[in-house]
């Protein structure tokens, strides 16, 4: 049988040979780029998405990081274990950038930028934080939390993201505002239930630079800061207001 196949390869022309073995050879050439191109583009997009959690991860002040058992703790004091522990921490961003020394123009200080009268009436409606110190960051933190959920107890709105939505607007302008807003939202024939493009909307006598603030103070944190904080705890979805 070797004989017979060694003499039916001696009957091949060189000229086939040569090219056959060009054809394999390109073959394989292709083969081994295109595994090659393969394993490049699927290291590329590991990395890619590496690099996109590393950056993502890192949106996270390095501030917050020695607040966070902290918040986890007043929000599950507060609100048990299914609180929106992101919401909170979003909130002190938005309000302090974590910085516990904070003032603002109008006097508003510390890590959730309480007012004074403000932080005294939290002092008197809530004795058991302890006395009214709006730059000691455990107070801060504790009364942030309960503050919010005082104000959610006091809105009506459609959706539990719609209510939430409500609480901040109360939280940095007023819940006064609120029901003024939402007031005003019904007599315009829009859903005074619905803060997202009906409430946020309307303006029932602020300035507009006071409105401004309190239309973009919800979707700040609810929208914008949040997301990155769902590693602490639990969230609130909106998908209504995107």
């Amino acid at each position: 049988m070797r004989k017979w196949l060694a003499k039916q390869i001696r009957r091949i022309p060189d000229r086939a040979i040569y090219l056959t073995g060009c054809a394999i050879g390109s073959i394989c050439e292709l083969v081994a780029a295109g595994f090659c191109l393969g394993v490049g583009f699927t290291l590329a997009v590991v990395l890619l998405l590496s690099w996109f959690g590393i950056a993502h991860a890192e949106t996270i002040p390095a501030a917050a990081l020695k607040y966070r058992s902290e918040v986890i703790r007043a929000a599950r004091c507060e609100a048990g274990f299914d609180s929106p522990v992101a919401v909170f921490a979003a909130q002190l961003e938005q309000e302090s950038g974590w910085n516990p020394e904070a003032v603002s123009p109008v006097g508003a200080l510390g890590l959730g930028q309480f007012m004074p009268a403000t932080a005294r009436d939290m002092g008197r409606t809530r004795p058991d934080l302890g006395p009214a110190m709006p730059t000691n960051p455990g107070w801060a933190i504790r009364a942030l939390v309960a503050y919010d959920l005082a104000n959610l107890r006091r809105v009506r709105a459609a959706t539990v993201a719609n209510a939430w939505a409500m609480a901040l607007a109360a939280y940095n302008g007023g819940l006064g505002w609120v029901y003024r807003d939402q007031a005003l939202a019904k007599r315009q024939g829009l859903d005074p239930a619905t803060w997202w493009g009906s409430v946020e909307t309307v303006n029932a006598g602020r300035t507009k630079a006071a409105h401004d603030e309190n239309f973009k103070y919800p979707r700040a944190i609810l929208l914008k800061r949040q997301p990155k904080y769902l590693a602490w705890g639990p969230g609130i979805i909106c998908e209504e207001a995107r």
